[in-house]
This record gives structure tokens, sequence and C-alpha cells, in this order.
């Protein structure tokens, strides 16, 4: 830290991010693509060094403790390099939102009133485990005109620390301000708390990660916060589900990758379906490991399940473990979905259209989803390119935060020598 204070250290890379920022804000749109293309070939040109070095975080986090879904989460491998190179270059052949007017209009006395997309600045952005989300967060920060201060958990650190160099390499080679993309030095959390206070140079902070992490910041921050707390999401069977669809959309959204926000923590099931249905995904679950907790009706049909408590209803488990409860009717799911919920992702499975209409209509998430998997709410398969988290706020963005999320707008108004009267 070449012998700066913590405090000091913040102060400087903030100011920096500022200088960068200002800069990055005119760069042309192809300068910024080919960066993303150069970082795409410099992941794929390093595809063992990166693994060597997220080899040592995996082995940091065993000695820890971590479970097996938090490892998951930390695991790259090259397939996974191979999607996130994939989600470079689609971002770079998204538009670019900078400069584009969003609304027009030529008022009576001539002026003409152009609403103009722009960067929002300074993002510090905080995030735990998943390095990738390392190459998402600088790729959506920067095609967006925006600095970003990245302060990664220390369970991904050299992960983090060779994915930063490959970028910094790339922003050089292109010509960008080679501070719009910085990675924090120090783990200390002392850190956290001076950048937070920033906010003369740090525009929004994104925290992503766990709930503790994120009330931190929401807490101590002086700029806005964008934010979801928890990742509750839900399932409901209805009474007109084809089951086989059910069975499958279930058994994705617990078990593909169930350390992720999106991934489903409670399955509701009509109870005119409940004797057909619950047996039988008890079963397909139970074999791919997944600890099963269920209300009284429930565990009428799953004699192993153990009894689920109100703190079960409310929980991101984050792990292979379900609660499922039986409900009478559409609307008892629906009340269940918003007292229980974390407004992030619930889907619906049904062949009722009246009933389809009714959930998405009343599910107050930022991602309803019908007839498919909650894991599709998600940057890249919603076709942003990637995302820097998942929203759960109403104010600012709400959603997978993609390109758009991050600018904000300025009035252009034109006039041809017109004076107010």
């Amino acid at each position: 830290m070449n012998n700066l204070s913590i405090k000091e250290l913040c102060l400087q890379m903030a100011r920096k991010a500022k200088e960068a920022s200002q800069l990055l804000a005119l760069v042309r749109s192809d300068a910024k693509d080919r960066w993303l293309q150069r970082s795409a070939e410099a992941i794929e040109q390093n595809v063992p060094p990166i693994l060597q070095e997220n080899a040592r975080d995996i082995e940091g986090a065993e000695k820890a403790g971590l479970t097996s879904a938090m490892i998951d989460r930390l695991r790259l491998t090259p397939a996974r390099l191979r999607a996130a190179a994939t989600g470079l270059r689609q971002v770079a052949g998204l538009p670019d939102p900078i400069g584009r007017v969003r609304d027009g209009h030529v008022r009576p006395n001539g002026l003409e009133i152009q609403k103009v997309a722009v960067p929002l600045g300074v993002i510090f952005f905080l995030y735990e485990s998943r390095p990738n989300v390392t190459l998402d967060a600088a790729a959506l920060c920067v095609k967006s005109g925006n600095a970003v201060i990245l302060r990664g958990g220390k369970e991904a650190i050299y992960s983090n620390t060779i994915l930063h160099r490959l970028l910094s390499d790339a922003l050089r080679v292109s010509g960008l301000p080679a501070d719009a993309v910085q990675l924090v030095p120090t783990l200390d959390r002392e850190a956290v708390g001076h950048f937070l206070k920033l906010n003369d140079y740090i525009d929004l902070a994104i925290p992503r990660g766990g709930e503790s992490l994120i009330r931190r910041v929401a807490e101590e921050a002086k700029m806005p916060v964008l934010k979801h707390y928890l990742g509750n999401c839900h399932v409901y069977v209805d009474r007109a589900a084809d089951l086989d669809m059910a069975e499958k959309i279930v058994v994705n959204a617990k078990c593909q990758r169930p350390g992720v926000c999106n991934a489903m923590e409670s399955l509701l099931v009509h109870a005119e379906v409940a004797e057909r249905f619950i047996p039988r995904i008890g079963a397909v679950l139970s074999e791919k490991g997944v600890e099963l907790r269920g209300c009284a009706a429930t565990r009428n049909y799953l004699l192993f399940a153990k009894p689920a408590t109100e703190a079960d209803y409310a929980a991101e488990y984050c792990d292979l473990i379900l609660s499922i409860k039986v409900v009478p009717n559409l609307d008892a799911a629906i009340t269940h979905v918003n007292h229980y919920g974390s407004k992030h992702t619930d889907a619906i499975v049904t062949t009722d259209l009246s009933a389809a209409q009714r959930f998405t209509q009343s599910v107050d998430s930022a991602a309803v989803v019908v007839n498919a998997s909650t894991r599709f709410n998600d940057g890249f398969e919603l076709g942003l390119g990637a995302e820097i988290g998942i929203s759960t706020d109403k104010f600012h963005a709400r959603g997978p935060c993609g390109l758009e999320e991050l600018t904000s707008y300025k009035y252009v108004v034109i006039g041809t020598g017109q004076v107010r009267e």
C-alpha cells in the first residue's frame, strides 16, 4: 500500500476513480468494445494460471470450513471461464447506452428538449465469492461509462487479483483510463467503512453478498445503495400444473446451483395436487441430497421430512435444504410469497392462464416467472449480457442490473436565443 494508511489509500483510489470516470464518459463506444474483446481474449488465453490462482482460494476456503455451496460459488472451471469470456463479448455487442436520447420534444417557443443517458460516475462494488463477478462488474461499469472500485472477499483474493490484472493490462493496451477499474488491495474491513464515507467521489455503492454485508453497507453508506438482502425464492405448483413440468422446474430451481440467490428456497403446492406431487418430488429431491422441511400436511406425505418453522419459510439457505408448504388455493400462495419472500424471484407452474395472470399481477417481486425455473432471473439469461447484481429495491433499478441500470440522465435544452418572459 506504499506506506499509506488505509484511510489515505481509500481516498487516493476514490480520487483516481473520479478522474477516470470523467475521462471515460467521453470515450467512444468502439474503444470500450475493443477493451471488452481484448479482455475476453485474455481470459481465454490465461485459463491455466487463472485456475491455478483459483485453486489457492479453494484450498483456503476448504481449510476455513466453508460450505460446499459456498465453495461452488468460489470455484472457477474452464467452462465457467469460457462463459465469462462469452459474457464480455456479449456486453461488447450491446448498444452503448451513453448519449442515447431517451425522450425528446419541442416546446411551443421552439426550445428542443432532450433527455440524454449519462453515466452514474463512480461505483463502489463489494462482493463475496464468485470471482467471475469481477469480470461482469468491470464490463458493465466501463461499457456504461462508469469507473468502478472492486472490493472482493478474502476467500477469492488470488482469483480476483489475477482477473483484475488481465483487465488492467487490456485497459492500457486499449488506451482507456487505467484507473477505470481498481481492485482494493487490502482485505481490512476498515477500508469498507472509509469508502462508504466518500460520497464526494463515489456515486453509488453496490453490495453483493450475504445479508450482514448488505445491511452494513446500507447503514453506513453516505451515497445511494443498490441492494438485495435475501434471495428467498418460491415455486408454486398450482392445481392446474403439468406435474411433469413442475418436477423438472422444481429440481432445476433447487439443485442446479443451490448456493446462488435465484435458487428456489421454498416450494408451495396446491392442496388438490399435493397427494400426487409431494411424494413424487420428495423422492426425487431426496435422491439428490436435498433436506426437506415441511408443514404438517407435507409430512403426511413425506414421513422423513423435518417440521418446518416460521424461520424456515423466511430462510435463504443457499444450500440443499428446502421448505415445503401445502396451500389451499392460489390466494394463499400469493399471501405466503408476499409475506415470507424477499421480493427477488418467484414462479408459478400452471396451465391456467387466469391463475398465471393473477400470480404475476399480485406477487410483489423483482421477477415473476410462469412455467420456468427461478434460475432464469439472471442478466445473461435475460439477454442483458451480464449483471452487476439483482436489485429488490423499487427506486432507480429493479431486477438484474445491466447497462441501462448503471446510467442516469440529464436534460439537454437547445435554443435559438429564447429568453424566459
